[in-house]
């Protein structure tokens, strides 16, 4: 994490409800989801010695099926390849909470779940491994399966094959070898919480490659009747990242968005205090591009994402989406 969060936390006693004695912990089984989480416990378990805190993986559609395009996968109930089986274990009672990648999260909750504001934030940037994006020879290979990153790379450089690849962190950058690629495009918070910052080239400009909303940021899902947990797992949440998050998610709601359109944003806390949300909306062959950039108070971020995303749309922001979505629908 890029905040100290035990500093964060030092105003709490470090007791916790006589109710709660262990609370179970969801996540993804990747080695990236499993380091999140012990990034996401380990102030907590320091706060709270007495309590445990107990970690079950869950597999995903997304994990099962690493070949189909992400927009393809089969979630069982409309949801997110990559986070509506822990949603459901959630809602069922066998988890008291699930850590997810935000950006991997739709922009609505499922009833009776919330999310907690996050424990700051890692790197929101996107990192070029293998190259330099200059260094990139004409017509080189870039693996990639994220339609954002297919979009803003042509953008940039059209002269690109952009292949699509799929899989945890390691495997994508081993196929760099064993497809001969020139680079992959990966997130930059990934790579350094699983210690592979060696690995990236060049991190991307915000200004042309903006992330995912939400991206390097945890989402900490809970139910909203457990009060208990909440107040507990609340210990380490930063206030500041969680109204930047919030306007990139709002942003990417009132666009209609998800991940499988290339839709970037970041947010971030001025000097003064207020929230400057810059988004961008790109077509697939990267041939059309919008872009804005609005400033509005933090006790507001979802008026500051919505007022964006209108200007946007003002734009022609949704010709392109709807574009992207009928190009992907017939790949």
């Amino acid at each position: 994490m890029t905040r100290n969060l035990v500093a964060l936390c030092q105003a709490y006693s470090g007791s916790c409800p006589a109710t709660v004695n262990n609370i179970r912990v969801g996540s993804r089984a990747s080695n990236l989801a499993k380091a999140q989480v012990r990034g996401f416990l380990a102030p907590l378990r320091e706060l709270y010695p007495d309590l445990a805190f107990t970690h079950r993986v869950i597999l995903e559609g997304g994990d099962k099926d690493r070949t189909s395009p992400l927009a393809r996968v089969s979630t069982g109930n409309g949801g997110s390849a990559f986070s509506s089986e822990q949603e459901a274990a959630l809602a069922r009672g066998e988890m008291d909470a699930v850590v997810h990648s935000l950006k991997d999260l739709p922009t609505s909750n499922p009833p009776g779940l919330i999310l907690l504001p996050p424990p700051g934030r890692e790197d929101v940037r996107d990192a070029l491994c293998g190259s330099t994006l200059a260094g990139l020879r004409k017509g080189a290979r870039v693996g990639t399966g994220a339609p954002r990153r297919i979009a803003q790379l042509l953008a940039v450089r059209p002269d690109l094959e952009v292949v699509p690849i799929r899989g945890n962190v390691p495997p994508r950058l081993k196929k760099m070898e064993t497809m001969g690629l020139d680079a992959v495009v990966l997130a930059a918070a990934g790579l350094r919480r699983l210690g592979l910052e060696s690995e990236i080239g060049e991190l991307l400009p915000l200004h042309l490659f903006p992330p995912s909303p939400g991206q390097g940021a945890l989402g900490i899902q809970v139910r909203e009747a457990a009060v208990d947990v909440r107040e507990i797992l609340s210990a380490t949440g930063d206030h500041s990242v969680d109204a930047e998050v919030r306007a990139e998610r709002a942003l990417l709601a009132e666009l209609h968005g998800g991940c499988s359109v290339p839709v970037g944003a970041y947010a971030k806390t001025l000097p003064d205090g207020k929230i400057s949300l810059f988004g961008q909306v790109t077509s697939l062959d990267g041939s059309a591009r919008v872009s804005g950039t609005l400033v509005g108070p933090p006790g507001e971020p979802e008026k500051l994402g919505a007022a964006l995303a209108g200007e946007l749309i003002d734009q022609g922001a949704h010709s392109i989406l709807d574009a992207v979505r009928a190009a992907l629908a017939i790949s």
